[in-house]
């Protein structure tokens, strides 16, 4: 298994390449269910989370092709999906156990054939994430819902009838799930309390691009006028904004300046002004945004994860291993998931100073960290080790590094064009 070794203390200067967005990607390429005309995705990162898709969907009978996969490179990938002739509506347990975002195949089969049969996805390292309202979702356009020996069956023998989704809680993966059941069903839907985050409204224009009526992506109330089909498209993904706002960071925390080219300012405001509130400048750029550290010393301040437009959970790990290293005391307080904070002992034996009581965790920063041996134990908390690392003195080895190959594409490579002593080593455990 590998490991990502760092020699940090060295502040970052350059240019990063942001690629596609992993969280937007996703559910663009089950849109393909939708449809039996080639479905095009254009600047798609190269990730093991697309891989895994990948399979799911191959078996459930989609020709799945990607010129010059086997170079990855700044750019994007263009990725050709078709499922002209759907083999199989089930989704079986061995390949959605890899990947909770395989659940977003459940709307689409259902829209198009009338059926589907999805396992559960069950846990994950940080938190039970249930599919509940996944399942209500489908259950307000008419589909008749069982749970049987760990699968979702789903049912709609004469398909799905528009109708009123309320959501009791914001869900990103449940507002793209009945985006793409509503767009075949007949009549109008309306989605209350929708997901506002920019992956939905990516996914929005890809639909309508496909011939879908969506008014509304990017708010709360979307309304959806269902069509009796679809046909193919080409779409380009949106920039990932937690790559850029894991990058930001990483400028500040060691001290550099780093442009990063293609970044949407828009996306990363929330992190943006946290980070202006701890003494670093962040800016838009014609390339995108650049990011430069104005004081010696950082300021501790207090953050708090929401749905967008707010902090996202997905940079709150980055954001505590910046404030380990700043002047002073901090709060960090997760809203979102109820254990996320499993970074917290690994940035420790780095001689962080925190302490987690229920949903927050208080930092009291520190002069410096000091390089040591880690774990990985999910995407973003790897990520934040790796941060760590980059503003340690000494050696930080990175453990379990698989969790990395998930969501960032050419990390080690992309930090040491901007002067980062990184890379990655062959390893057992």
């Amino acid at each position: 298994m590998d490991k990502i070794r760092i020699r940090g203390g060295r502040p970052l200067h350059g240019s990063i390449q942001i690629g596609g967005a992993k969280n937007a990607a996703l559910p663009l390429m089950t849109a393909c269910l939708l449809t039996d005309e080639p479905l095009v995705i254009k600047n798609l990162p190269f990730l093991a989370d697309i891989t895994t898709l990948s399979h799911l969907l191959v078996q459930h009978g989609v020709s799945v092709t990607m010129p010059g996969a086997e170079s990855a490179d700044e750019h994007g990938h263009v990725l050709e999906l078709r499922a002209k002739r759907i083999v199989s509506t089930t989704a079986p347990y061995d390949l959605v156990r890899r990947m909770r975002a395989s659940v977003l195949v459940l709307g689409p089969l259902v829209a198009r054939l009338g059926q589907a049969r999805v396992s559960l996805p069950g846990g994950c390292a940080i938190g039970t994430r249930p599919v509940d309202l996944h399942i209500k979702a489908l259950e307000a356009l008419g589909a008749t819902i069982a749970i049987e020996k760990g699968y979702i069956h789903a049912t709609a023998p004469n398909g799905l009838k528009g109708g009123e989704i309320v959501f009791p809680s914001v869900s990103v993966g449940a507002t793209e799930n009945a985006l793409m059941a509503a767009a075949l069903a007949d009549g109008e839907t309306v989605i209350v309390n929708a997901a506002r985050e920019p992956e939905i409204g990516d996914l929005a224009c890809c639909l309508n691009s496909m011939g879908a009526k969506i008014a509304g992506a990017g708010g709360e109330r979307i309304t959806v006028t269902g069509v009796p089909r679809l046909h193919g498209a080409t779409h380009s993904v949106i920039p990932d904004r937690i790559e850029t706002g894991t990058y930001m960071m990483a400028a500040a925390i060691t001290g550099g300046e780093i442009e990063l080219v293609g970044a949407h300012y828009d996306m990363v405001a929330a992190a943006a002004q946290a980070l202006e509130g701890t003494g670093v400048a962040v800016e838009r750029v014609p390339a995108g945004v650049k990011v430069s550290r104005r004081a010696n010393r950082l300021k501790g301040i207090d953050v708090a994860t929401a749905p967008f437009p707010g902090f996202p959970t997905d940079l709150q790990a980055q954001f505590m291993a910046l404030m380990a290293t700043a002047d002073g005391d901090s709060i960090i307080t997760e809203t979102i998931f109820e254990n996320r904070f499993m970074h917290v002992p690994e940035l420790n034996r780095m001689g962080a100073d925190i302490n987690v009581q229920g949903a927050s965790a208080s930092i009291r920063g520190v002069a410096k960290l000091t390089g040591a041996p880690v774990m990985a134990t999910d995407l973003r908390a790897s990520v934040s080790l790796v941060l760590a690392g980059l503003a340690a003195e000494g050696e930080t080895m990175v453990n379990r590094v698989y969790h990395l190959d998930r969501g960032y594409e050419r990390l080690e490579a992309k930090l040491a064009a901007c002067g980062a002593a990184i890379e990655r080593v062959a390893g057992e455990g």
